[in-house]
């Protein structure tokens, strides 16, 4: 049985990921760059992001730098404005509680985050939230899930991370941990082949921790 659970946020309990990439379109088109979906996906999943086509199209790191605060910016009034729920998180994450400690590890920003939870009730499962200021190195790398493994006191065996992303599956995959990733539209495309586990909801995860 796993006693422990390590979430990925963006993707998984709330639907951000789309919104995320629209907001970094946004700020390339205002400087003349189209962000392409597939090649900004790829990216991602390599540990990359929104700026490495930018990179490749010359643009300046000083204009990088002006239009990572614009994306910032969109990307929030997106968190206000638009629908990122996804139907039964709460519901999962009362259940799931019974059985195991919970935890967020994340790669957004602490900003990011406190904006999506102000009013929801996600976070009362957790036993902590790392955000990408707790850690040094993002994922893929290992270290976000090492830390949070340390923090819960937890070993790699009895732990499971859930993930809907390339980048995060390996960053659980080098820490050693099993990982369940699960069906995100946005991430469908990207290489899950080492995943211990492929589910279409969090509701299927109560099977996976009792019989595990």
């Amino acid at each position: 049985m796993k006693r422990y659970i390590l979430f990925d946020h963006d993707g998984v309990l709330v639907d951000t990921e789309f919104w995320y990439f629209q907001a970094g379109a946004r700020a390339l088109a205002e400087i003349g760059v189209v962000l392409d979906e597939d090649q900004y996906l790829s990216d991602m999943g390599q540990g990359l992001g929104t700026w490495a086509q930018a990179k490749a199209a010359g643009v300046d790191e000083q204009t990088i730098g002006r239009q990572r605060a614009v994306r910032d910016a969109y990307y929030q009034e997106y968190l206000r404005t638009e629908s990122i729920e996804i139907e039964g998180v709460v519901e999962t994450l009362a259940e799931l509680s019974k059985f195991a400690r919970m935890a967020i590890v994340t790669t957004a920003k602490r900003a990011d985050f406190d904006i999506i939870h102000e009013k929801r009730r996600i976070t009362q499962f957790m036993d902590f939230v790392l955000a990408r200021e707790d850690y040094t190195l993002a994922k893929p790398h290992p270290e976000p899930y090492l830390t949070g493994l340390d923090r819960l006191g937890a070993s790699r065996e009895e732990t499971l991370v859930v993930e809907d992303s390339a980048r995060g599956l390996r960053s659980a995959v080098a820490a050693g941990v099993d990982c369940a990733v699960v069906h995100n539209e946005f991430t469908k495309g990207q290489d899950f082949s080492g995943a211990s586990y492929r589910i279409q909801t969090l509701a299927e995860l109560k099977e996976i921790i009792l019989n595990s």
